[in-house]
């Protein structure tokens, strides 16, 4: 049965059209080095090509350059709050080397990740981002290292494969710091799950701005959340119930939803915010941050400028060239609201 559907147009299609070989068009078409094409030549195969409308195939193509012109992103987070943030990052600093993106989620699932991995490198990406929710050691399959990969908000135990990550440190001191200077001086710190890089990391940090200001470490003020609402709705409840002077008016909540859970049990006892009890939170969740009443005074985890920087190191390797060092890390910038 007859059909509408137009004939594909070929390379042989151009060569006839423009009077010459396949292989010179093959040439022009790959910017061939060493190829010596006349001008006259080369202008005619590319009026050729765009009054038919050929398109190349672009596994041909990529399989006769050594490049694609397309890195491999995979990530458990295309569907997470920051997901977005981490892709444009990628993808505008991608583009200015006009090369695109290759998107795969793999659900935290290892057979899903080497699938994706595998077919990432079929279709001869030039290198691979891979990207985490929340900052954490993560072990890729062998087949990562046949191509230049970073690791975006996670690290490899080993310290083979270059990553760039937040400053978890001076975030959590930018934090209690705010607190202090506020006039605050028993704070509160809700924290993540304790063992996790995020958790270790903003405690140092809670700890230095404290020493610094010459004032002693608590341990009973640090209650973990577990990173839920109400996990820090419950913490801070235990905080919030003590009596006199050893009642903290500050808490530092360790992600903006524990901010959350702590807004309510605040709110129960009667408490304004700041001007009876100041909060910070951490990540910027903006659903939360910008949406609780008062708007929350937060620290901003940099998914952008994380995707960003990847591209930027992948570029240096796809290149060839070495990287100055195998860890970024990146500020975690202050948003000032109005709950401090």
């Amino acid at each position: 049965m007859a059909t509408n559907k137009p004939r594909r147009v070929t390379m042989k299609d151009v060569a006839r059209h423009a009077g010459v070989s396949q292989t010179t068009v093959s040439f022009v078409l790959n910017g061939r080095p060493g190829a010596t094409i006349p001008d006259e030549t080369r202008q005619r195969i590319l009026e050729a090509i765009d009054e038919l409308g050929y398109r190349p195939n672009a596994g041909a193509r990529a399989l006769a350059a050594k490049r694609s012109d397309w890195y491999g992103l995979i990530t458990e987070i295309v569907t997470a709050p920051f997901a977005a943030d981490v892709i444009k990052g990628a993808q505008n600093r991608a583009w200015r080397d006009r090369k695109f993106l290759l998107i795969a989620a793999s659900e935290s699932d290892p057979a899903q990740e080497a699938a994706a991995i595998d077919q990432m490198l079929e279709h001869r990406v030039e290198g691979l981002l891979y990207a985490t929710t929340w900052h954490r050691a993560v072990t890729l399959p062998k087949a990562a290292l046949e191509v230049p990969t970073v690791l975006v908000n996670c690290y490899d135990e080993e310290g083979e494969l270059p990553c760039v990550v937040p400053d978890e440190v001076t975030g959590g001191y930018r934090a209690t710091r705010r607190l202090l200077d506020a006039g605050h001086t028993r704070i509160g710190f809700i924290n993540l799950d304790p063992v996790i890089p995020a958790a270790i990391g903003r405690r140092e940090g809670y700890e230095r701005a404290l020493h610094e200001a010459g004032i002693a470490l608590d341990p009973s003020l640090v209650i973990p959340g577990y990173a839920t609402a109400d996990g820090a709705y419950t913490a801070a409840c235990e905080l919030l119930d003590r009596t006199g002077a050893d009642r903290p008016t500050a808490l530092f909540c360790g992600n903006d939803r524990m901010a959350m859970g702590a807004y309510d049990a605040i709110k129960e006892r009667g408490l304004r915010i700041p001007h009876d009890v100041a909060v910070v939170g951490f990540d910027n969740q903006e659903l939360i941050a910008a949406y609780l009443r008062p708007k929350l005074t937060t620290l901003a985890l940099p998914f952008e400028a994380m995707g960003t920087t990847g591209v930027d190191m992948l570029a240096v390797l796809a290149a060839g060239q070495p990287l100055d060092t195998l860890r970024v890390t990146l500020d975690c910038p202050l948003l000032e609201r109005s709950s401090v």
